[in-house]
């Protein structure tokens, strides 16, 4: 416990050092960071080997904690694209003067220290620290121990290169992975000025239950589609499957589709040879089931099957009259992540889009797009699902506040 205080204690003094690093110092470091990721990579495929051995293969968190060479290659190419993008801190947001003289200028400044709660996925461990580092925010990082050896080996490669550039090497710290240190950040009040929560459900509820320190939480994505009957069933077809399949364990991969039954047949029709090459399960309701009859991974769905997140290659299916019940089911069962609509019919698309009250809202596109990086705003902390301060894609440009001066020459309030 003592050594959990005396790291917190240690970034949030470094706090200080980071918001007075010269802006080309830190994108240097950067930069030199994303080179020095390719160069160790072989370092950081070997500790992330030792990791995945430890896992089920046949849990599909084991994808997230996998690392590739492609893998890394993006990490780096991420990392490169988020020196390349403006720091969020130091902007000159107002500037006015009262009528006593005062000269008010209000500008973006850095959260201070953020704390970040994660599972799994060693790239976060990079994001993270990326974002941090260019917004001029000092880091606590506490990951899970399944990524234990991952997250050691990249926050080792970090710390070397801030010595390189002369920027203190706490400012970037990685806790240890055990349960007593997220009870430290839970009451570390005085040095830690948020809190971000990333991945399951029940790791998200639960930090939002127990932390005195400010959270903005990152919400599991239980994704929907809803297929109108006036949509091209070849590109609906192919906007599912991309949603479904191309990586189920991420939080945008869709979980429920909704079907108009004016196209249901057919549509489904469509849909099925294509997951079933994936080995797609399908939790179907009583009018799809009865559709899908014949297809090899059926299972009739319960209640609760249409509000999980399957992050696997699970599916389910839901057959509606129209957009009414279609949107009705959204608003009862979605975690205000990401939906989409797929239909021709602009004034249905612009009805879905106005009323869905999620982070994301699609129109003929697949919600696999949720992304920081896909929407030019560089890594990603997560996606929030929350409203205040943060909403969607949680990228560099939210890593900061605001701050007033007030300049003076004598004034006094009458």
């Amino acid at each position: 416990m003592e050594i959990v205080e005396q790291l917190i204690l240690k970034t949030y003094k470094a706090s200080a050092s980071l918001r007075k690093a010269d802006d080309h110092q830190i994108i240097k470091t950067l930069q030199m960071l994303a080179d020095a990721v390719e160069i160790n990579s072989a370092d950081i495929l070997k500790a992330n080997s030792i990791d995945v051995s430890k896992q089920d293969p046949n849990d599909s968190r084991t994808d997230r904690l996998r690392l590739n060479e492609q893998r890394i290659k993006n990490i780096a190419n991420s990392i490169r694209q988020v020196s390349k993008l403006p720091n969020p801190a130091g902007k000159l947001l107002e500037k006015r003067t009262l009528y006593n003289g005062l000269l008010l200028e209000k500008i973006a400044v850095p959260l201070g220290v953020v704390g970040a709660i994660f599972e799994s996925r060693p790239n976060v461990t990079f994001d993270i620290a990326t974002l941090c580092l260019r917004s001029k925010n000092a880091c606590l990082l506490k990951g899970s121990s399944e990524a234990e050896n991952s997250n050691k080996i990249a926050v080792q490669i970090i710390k070397n290169v801030l010595k390189e550039n002369n920027i203190d090497e706490d400012c970037v710290t990685l806790l240890p992975s055990n349960r007593e240190t997220v009870q430290q950040l839970y009451t570390a009040t005085k040095y830690v000025d948020v809190l971000i929560p990333r991945g399951s459900e029940s790791l998200i509820q639960s930090v939002r239950r127990n932390s005195l320190v400010p959270v903005i939480e990152t919400g599991a994505g239980v994704c929907h589609i809803y297929v109108e009957k006036d949509a091209e069933l070849d590109k609906a077809v192919n906007i599912v499957v991309n949603a479904k399949v191309s990586r189920p364990s991420v939080c945008n991969a869709v979980d429920s589709v909704l079907v108009d039954s004016a196209v249901a047949p057919h549509f489904l029709e469509k849909l099925q040879p294509l997951f079933e090459k994936h080995g797609v399960e399908i939790f179907a309701d009583e009018a799809a089931y009865e559709l899908l009859k014949n297809y090899p991974y059926l299972h009739k769905a319960t209640p609760e099957d249409f509000g999980r997140e399957f992050i696997s290659l699970k599916c389910a299916v839901k057959i509606v009259k129209d957009i009414d019940e279609a949107l009705s089911h959204i608003q009862q069962y979605s975690t205000k992540h990401s939906e989409a609509i797929v239909s021709e019919n602009k004034n249905q698309c612009e009805r879905f889009l106005q009323e869905v009250d999620s982070a994301v809202v699609y129109m003929n596109a697949s919600t696999r797009f949720t992304d920081g990086e896909e929407f030019g705003l560089g890594a990603e902390i997560g996606i929030s699902t929350q409203k205040l301060h943060a909403r969607g894609p949680f990228a560099l440009e939210k890593l900061a506040t605001e701050k007033w001066i007030v300049r003076g020459e004598g004034q006094v309030r009458e």
